[in-house]
């Protein structure tokens, strides 16, 4: 018997990441690669390149491949049913990616299963949108179904008349996405796997920040939350998993409302490893990305336990440093427990080139972790350390 060879749509950064535990069980990692500098090519031995909306490159690609995945949600529905047809083993299947891939699919999913969802309706027009918005209150959030991501296909719409000014969104797409604007205290992300055979496991739920609609920080687990609360979360996300027929990693993207309904309401899906599992790389027993393989493999899945009391991921995005390397022997000297994770891509502005990882001995840390991982993130990002109240203000 011969070891699998997993193929992977997308050559972002999250399958660049799953190459190094492919090694290390011995599978064969392949990836179906946007171009040739893009962040997996380097990490992949076997990286063609073409494209994901093509769908001979797609079958092309998937002969001799044990399982087909993905590092992104973009791949049209019809060509993964024509996968399927051609007898490939995808997994996640289409019937439960699409959740991930169209919100308004996601929102009725999650209606039909009794779960915590913010009002929300598809809108034709803008004149629905203004009965929408009269109906439930202003302002209300208006999103394209498919293909947002990071802040991108997200308006907030703070009146009737600034309803009456979003008719381009409507000529570009029909129907779209409004929710009610959630009063949260904070986001959370619950993080789960499962396997085509059912298992299911989750990691602890983690508080998640957002600067410009971008994942900048994950705190793991999320400090003062309430147990029941955690629990219901963890549980509402292994549910979609098995109710959907979810394979692989499943992030469930979370408004925390703190003494409201069940404590939280559900934002967004993401079916594939997800920024805020990153903090599982060097923190938990069992990485996002190992579990993703072994879970599409239908391999037993790893343990989910944290490694220790408090974990911190930190996000550094593209700054004045176009030579990240130079800020390496300052960053790392800085701070020597900190992992840092480069993605290999070219330095733009507002792009996620890379993240820091610290774990904490103790909660009460939390607040020293968070200083020292975002310290060890800038100075890779600028090229120089801080000030002290540059970096206080940015906690």
């Amino acid at each position: 018997m011969t070891f699998p060879v997993i193929g992977v749509v997308g050559g972002g950064q999250l399958a660049r990441m799953m190459a190094p535990p492919a090694t290390a069980l011995g599978f064969e990692l392949r990836v179906l690669a946007e171009g040739e500098d893009v962040s997996a090519v380097a990490a992949v031995a076997t990286a063609p390149i073409g494209d994901y909306k093509d769908l001979n490159a797609l079958l092309e690609f998937s002969k001799g491949l044990d399982v087909l995945t993905f590092d992104h949600e973009h791949v049209p529905t019809g060509h993964l049913r024509a996968l399927l047809d051609a007898g490939v083993n995808v997994q996640p299947g289409p019937d439960a990616l699409v959740n991930a891939q169209d919100k308004l699919v996601m929102r009725a999913a999650i209606d039909r299963l009794g779960l915590p969802n913010p009002e929300w309706s598809a809108v034709h027009s803008t004149e629905e949108l203004v009965a929408f918005g009269d109906r439930i209150g202003w302002p209300v959030v208006l999103k394209t179904p498919r293909g947002g991501y990071d802040g991108k296909g997200v308006r907030i719409v703070d009146s009737a008349q600034e309803a009456l000014e979003t008719d381009d969104w409507f000529q570009a797409t029909s129907p779209l996405l409004a929710e009610a604007k959630v009063d949260f205290s904070r986001e959370l992300s619950a993080l789960v796997a499962r396997t085509p055979s059912g298992e299911s496991r989750a990691w602890p739920v983690v508080h998640t920040i957002q600067v410009d609609g971008v994942c900048d920080e994950v705190i793991a687990p999320a400090q003062n939350i309430a147990v029941e609360v955690a629990a219901a979360a963890e549980e509402a996300a292994l549910r979609i998993a098995n109710e959907l027929g979810v394979t692989g990693v499943m992030a469930a993207e979370l408004f925390e409302t703190p003494g409201v309904g069940a404590g939280f309401l559900i934002n967004e899906l993401a079916m594939r490893p997800h920024n805020t599992g990153h903090w599982t790389q060097d923190g938990s027993i069992t990485s996002q990305f190992e579990q993703h393989l072994r879970a599409v493999l239908d391999l037993p899945l790893g343990a989910t336990d944290a490694l220790a009391p408090v974990v911190v991921m930190k996000n550094f995005l593209g700054g004045e440093n176009q030579d990240l390397y130079t800020a390496f022997p300052l960053a790392l000297a800085y701070e020597p427990a900190a992992k840092v994770h480069s993605y290999g891509k070219s330095v733009r502005p507002g792009r996620k080139i890379g993240h820091v990882n610290l774990v904490g001995s103790s909660v009460s840390d939390v607040d020293s972790v968070r200083r020292r991982a975002t310290t060890v993130a800038n100075i890779i990002r600028d090229g120089r350390k801080p000030d002290q109240s540059t970096l206080e203000e940015t906690l």
